[in-house]
C-alpha cells in the first residue's frame, strides 16, 4: 500500500451507483434528435417511446409474449405499481437483504397491511435463505441485485418452474449486467439510470402472461391511484405497453435511453454488457486479493454483485478502534478522492455498514477501475494516518 499519490487518474471519475456513468463516448450532441416541444402523445413522440420498448426487448432478450411498459417514478414507481396492483390475491413471501428490499417489505406490511405476508430477511453482506421461500404456492417479492449491499441472487434455480403464485423481481441494478431467468420471473422492474447510465425518474415494468392474467382477474381491496392503474374494465390497458405512458415522460430522457440502447447493440448486446461488468468486478477482485485493508461486504463470491460493488474496511488497526473509527476513515477516504477528482459518490449507502460502494456496471471502463484501485490505497493510507494523528 503506497502513501505516494498515484500519477494516473481514471479518465472518468463517475463511480456513483445511480445515476451512473454515461456510456463511453457520450456527449450532449448524442441527444440532438430528441423530440422536444412536442406532445409525447403525438405520432412522433409515441414512435420514440415504442422504439424504446422494442429495443429494450431486443437487448435484454425479453420473451415476445411479455409486455414492456414505461412508467413513472423510476424503479420505485415500477415496483410499487406492481405490488399495489397484484398482491393480496394469495399469501406472499417478502425477501430482503438490503435497504430497498426492506422498503418493499415495509410497504407490504405497513401500507398494504397484508396479514398473510411473510418476511424472510438477512443482514448486509448475507443473502436471505432462499430455500425457505415458498415459490410454489405463494407470491414472492425480491431484489435480484442488492444495490446497497452488493449481494445478488446467484441464479433463479430456487424459484419453482410450476409455481402457482407470481414472482415480482426488482432488477434495477441487475438488468443489462446480469442474466435474468425470464421463465422464472413474472414481473421485472428497473430504471434507466443504472447499468446503461440513463437519466433518472423513469421506470420499466415488464409483465409475463401470468402477471397479465392476475391483473385481469383480480381486483385489490384498496383504492388504486390513477398513476398505478394498469387495467380498465377488467382488461389490461395495452396502450401502456405500446408507448402510451400513464403520465408525461421526458422526451430528452427517452432520447438518452435510446442512445444507450443503441450503444449496447453496437458493442454486442447483452453478452457484451455482462462481460464489461464482469471485467470490472474482476479488476476489483484482483486488487482486494492483495489488499491489506479492503474486503467485500458480500460474504460469498457466488452472491457478489458485478455492478454495485460494496467494500468493507478489514484492517485490524482501524476496526479494532471501533465502528466510529471505521466510519471516519471511510468518510475521509471518500472526501479525498472526491477532492482530487478521482472518484465521485463512492461512499456506502447511508443505511449500510461504513465502507465504499463502487459502481462497476457496463458503462464503466475497466482501465478506470484499475486506475482507481491505486488511488484507493493512497487515500486509505492518508485517511488512516489522519486517524492516528487525531488520536
Amino acid at each position: 500500500m503506497t502513501t505516494m499519490m498515484p500519477a494516473a487518474k481514471p479518465k472518468n471519475a463517475h463511480f456513483s451507483s445511480g445515476p451512473c456513468a454515461k456510456r463511453p463516448g457520450w456527449t450532449h450532441q448524442s441527444l440532438s434528435d430528441a423530440v422536444l416541444g412536442r406532445s409525447h402523445r403525438a405520432k412522433i413522440g409515441k414512435a420514440k417511446l415504442k422504439l424504446a420498448i422494442d429495443l429494450t426487448r431486443e437487448v435484454l432478450g425479453v420473451p415476445a409474449d411479455y409486455r414492456i411498459g414505461i412508467v413513472p417514478a423510476s424503479d420505485t414507481g415500477a415496483v410499487e405499481m406492481a405490488m399495489w396492483s397484484l398482491l393480496g390475491a394469495r399469501p406472499v413471501d417478502m425477501v430482503a437483504w438490503e435497504s430497498f428490499g426492506s422498503t418493499w417489505v415495509s410497504d407490504v406490511v405497513k401500507q398494504l397491511k397484508l396479514a398473510d405476508a411473510r418476511t424472510i430477511k438477512a443482514g448486509y453482506g448475507d443473502i436471505a435463505d432462499l430455500a425457505a421461500v415458498d415459490t410454489k404456492t405463494r407470491d414472492v417479492v425480491f431484489t435480484w441485485n442488492g444495490t446497497t449491499s452488493g449481494v445478488r441472487v446467484p441464479n433463479a434455480d430456487w424459484i419453482a418452474a410450476d409455481r402457482e403464485g407470481l414472482t415480482i423481481c426488482d432488477a434495477t441494478s441487475a438488468a443489462f449486467a446480469q442474466a435474468l431467468d425470464w421463465p422464472k420471473l413474472d414481473v421485472v422492474t428497473f430504471s434507466w439510470q443504472k447499468v446503461l447510465g440513463g437519466e433518472a425518474a423513469h421506470g420499466m415494468l415488464i409483465l409475463s402472461p401470468r402477471a397479465v392474467q392476475r391483473l385481469e382477474t383480480y381486483t385489490p381491496a384498496w383504492p388504486m391511484p390513477k398513476i398505478f392503474q394498469l387495467t380498465k374494465a377488467g382488461k389490461l390497458i395495452e396502450g401502456i405497453f405500446e408507448g402510451e405512458t400513464i403520465n408525461t415522460p421526458s422526451m430528452l430522457c427517452v432520447e438518452d435511453y435510446l442512445d444507450a440502447l443503441g450503444w449496447a447493440k453496437s458493442i454486442g448486446g447483452l453478452n457484451a454488457l455482462i462481460a464489461r461488468a464482469d471485467a470490472n468486478l474482476a479488476a476489483i477482485e484482483a486488487w482486494v486479493e492483495k489488499s491489506q485493508w479492503a474486503g467485500f461486504l458480500a460474504r460469498t463470491k457466488e452472491t457478489r454483485s458485478n455492478t454495485s460493488v460494496c467494500l468493507s474496511i478489514v484492517d485490524p488497526d482501524v476496526t479494532g478502534k471501533g465502528p466510529d473509527a471505521v466510519a471516519a476513515v471511510a468518510k475521509t477516504l471518500v472526501a479525498l478522492l472526491d477532492k482530487q477528482g478521482v472518484a465521485y459518490d463512492i461512499g456506502a449507502y447511508r443505511d449500510a455498514p461504513p465502507g465504499l460502494r463502487i459502481w462497476c456496471g457496463a458503462t464503466v471502463e475497466t482501465a478506470d477501475v484499475e486506475a482507481l484501485t491505486h488511488w484507493l490505497d493512497w487515500a486509505y493510507a492518508t485517511a488512516k494516518a489522519d486517524l492516528s494523528k487525531a488520536a
